[in-house]
């Protein structure tokens, strides 16, 4: 491989670095956009289930009421058998909207995970595109490298003067 075959590599491969790094950011705002998603998926969980509470405890009134009203209807006071209905009723309604609220929780902190766990794919994605980048300038240096004395005007250059600044800037990063 001549030395102009090499720079074409090296160009090459400096290309793909940076096409390789900006796929990772591209790929990591994507895991943002869906944490995002999921995080709204949290609020509307949360409004729907004070909608749905609120619609309870309606329809919970309403039919409190109507038990009152047939009881006063039958002519019986509201004491004894009828009391201990409409205490019934209450500790019924309070058990069900308790299991409203954990299953709203429950599903609150589901859709926090997904996006905790988005943007931890996020940030996989953009540390993949940098592996790939540096090592794609690890190899375009590596071509260059057996050439360096005649790329720089006769200065000597050893290949392992490439690898050591390789590695240093792969620390760098």
């Amino acid at each position: 491989m001549g030395w102009q075959t090499a720079v074409v590599s090296a160009v090459t491969s400096v290309a793909a670095a940076k096409q390789a790094s900006a796929l990772g950011k591209y790929n990591q705002s994507i895991q943002e956009r869906n944490a995002q998603v999921s995080e709204q998926q949290a609020e509307a969980i949360e409004r729907q289930n004070e909608f749905d509470i609120a619609r309870f405890d309606q329809q919970f009134n309403q039919l409190q009421s109507q038990t009152k009203v047939a009881v006063i209807k039958s002519g019986a006071e509201i004491s004894g058998s009828a009391l201990r209905i409409l205490r019934s009723n209450a500790e019924q309604a309070e058990i069900q909207k308790d299991i409203m609220e954990y299953n709203s929780k429950v599903a609150q902190s589901q859709a926090l995970e997904q996006a905790n766990f988005a943007r931890m794919q996020g940030n996989i994605a953009k540390q993949q595109g940098r592996i790939a980048a540096i090592g794609y300038y690890g190899q375009a240096a590596a071509t260059v490298a057996p050439y360096g004395q005649s790329l720089l005007g006769g200065q000597s250059t050893s290949p392992s003067q490439y690898t050591q600044a390789n590695l240093s800037f792969a620390r760098s990063r």
